[in-house]
């Protein structure tokens, strides 16, 4: 539970401040828009539309001629572009709607998004404490572990991981459309586990370093002290004292790094490792060939992943401006 008093300092931040209010509703607008993409979404994301294709967003595009040889006569034909009310973000190559591809391939970020970082924060958060509070041979074994791995870089790692382990796409049924509220939309929503691993793996590193230097600097605390004369069990002391007084920057490290799993799981997807079409980065991809011609198809996706990285960013800034003591008694 958050404590009264971390609630007020939150609160208090964010009327304050109107660049974290932009945060919030950016984030808040893709985690709606991935939520209820079934219900918001105009069209099935997998519905081509073969006479539509290349359609300009709303606002964009132009009725243009062309002249084509047909049959060995020269004739002319009129060709329009021009974005309309049935597809208001366009369409790509395959007459796909692409803002019913965007809120999928957003929600399949934020899936791969929010597992990674749980396992990312679970599983670095009890090495790092482990290791900075019991020291010794127990912390330089840890810390070798996690220079290691951060040795190499995190795409590099990931992909490699991908190949060791292979795609591994988890179909989970979509409530929305089970339950019968919408009809015409993909029946499954496809969750990349592999990829999920694969950025797991190398993000956790950056939380147990994080939760390393501030075990470090309060297990020789008077009260982890008094703790210790009391009986408590070592495992007690790291849950019950040294967890609760590290959690704070934990906390802030794991929402900044909600943006780098999304840049992470946009680039694998780019490259053809995400195990599902309905991506972001796989839009991007599809989309780069014609940038020349029909530049919506590329930039959509490329908007939606920008907003999600700028929106976490400032939710990140936002907490620590609120939580950081330091900073709170510095503007003081």
């Amino acid at each position: 539970m958050i404590s009264k008093r971390t609630q007020t300092s939150l609160k208090r931040e964010l009327r304050s401040n109107p660049i974290a209010i932009l945060g919030v509703v950016l984030f808040m607008s893709l985690v709606i828009g991935a939520l209820f993409a079934p219900i918001l979404a105009p069209h099935d994301p997998t519905r081509q539309y073969s006479t539509e294709n290349h359609q300009a967003p709303i606002g964009f595009g132009s009725e243009d001629q062309r002249t084509v040889l047909i049959d060995g006569e020269i004739q002319t034909i009129a060709s329009d572009n021009r974005g309309t009310l049935t597809h208001v973000l366009g369409t790509d190559a395959n007459g796909r709607d692409l803002f019913s591809r965007a809120l999928y391939g957003a929600r399949t970020s934020l899936m791969v998004a929010l597992a990674a970082m749980s396992i990312s924060l679970l599983l670095g958060t009890a090495t790092g404490l482990t290791s900075g509070y019991y020291g010794g041979r127990t912390d330089s074994i840890t810390m070798r572990l996690v220079d290691i791995v951060l040795a190499f870089p995190a795409l590099l790692m990931a992909l490699a991981l991908f190949g060791i382990l292979g795609p591994m796409t988890i179909w989970i049924p979509d409530p929305l459309v089970t339950s019968g509220l919408v009809s015409d939309r993909p029946a499954s929503v496809p969750f990349p586990g592999t990829v999920t691993i694969a950025i797991s793996s190398v993000i956790w590193v950056w939380i147990a370093r994080v939760a390393r230097a501030e075990a470090l600097s309060v297990k020789n605390e008077e009260y982890i002290t008094a703790a210790r004369t009391m009986g408590m069990s070592d495992f007690q002391i790291i849950r019950r004292h040294v967890l609760p007084n590290c959690l704070t920057p934990i906390l802030v490290l794991g929402t900044v790094q909600l943006a780098t799993i999304i840049i992470l799981e946009s680039s694998l997807s780019f490259l053809g490792f995400s195990g599902t079409t309905l991506s972001l980065g796989f839009d991007i991809a599809q989309g780069r060939s014609y940038l020349g011609t029909s530049w919506w198809i590329a930039s959509i996706p490329g908007v939606f992943i920008v907003a999600a990285v700028v929106g976490i960013n400032l939710i990140g800034d936002w907490l620590r401006d609120a939580l950081d003591p330091d900073i709170q008694g510095g503007g003081a």
